[in-house]
């Protein structure tokens, strides 16, 4: 019997250590922060999103009309998806580095390696 209180005291102390992690993350200024730029972030993928639309009709249409690539579109198109990529790091937790424009700058090229 001693020991079957004893493990359910030590139960009870990690309940109540669970109950006091939560309790701080609950009051921490980083954690709400975190979920207002992971917000901005959210609104900034789908514009980016949207503008990567036209980038890719008007680089076929590029295509369609001159039967050549354009350099600058696909520039601006690599650049549209390494943006898009850091943002998806920094919602999934695989990034601390907030995108453009809430800390890093505009990316160019592609996506470096972790």
């Amino acid at each position: 019997m001693t020991d079957q209180k004893a493990r359910a005291g030590d139960a009870a102390d990690n309940g109540s250590q669970r109950s006091s992690s939560i309790e701080q993350n609950l009051k921490s200024k980083a954690t709400w922060t975190r979920l207002l730029f992971m917000v901005i972030c959210c609104v900034l993928v789908s514009i980016a999103s949207f503008v990567g639309t036209f980038v890719v009709i008007f680089g076929f249409l590029w295509l369609l009309f001159t039967g050549d690539v354009n350099q600058e579109i696909r520039q601006v198109g690599q650049s549209l998806a390494t943006y898009i990529y850091q943002i998806i790091r920094y919602l999934t937790f695989n990034s601390n580095e907030r995108p453009f424009p809430l800390g890093a700058d505009w990316p160019s090229g592609s996506p470096r390696p972790d």
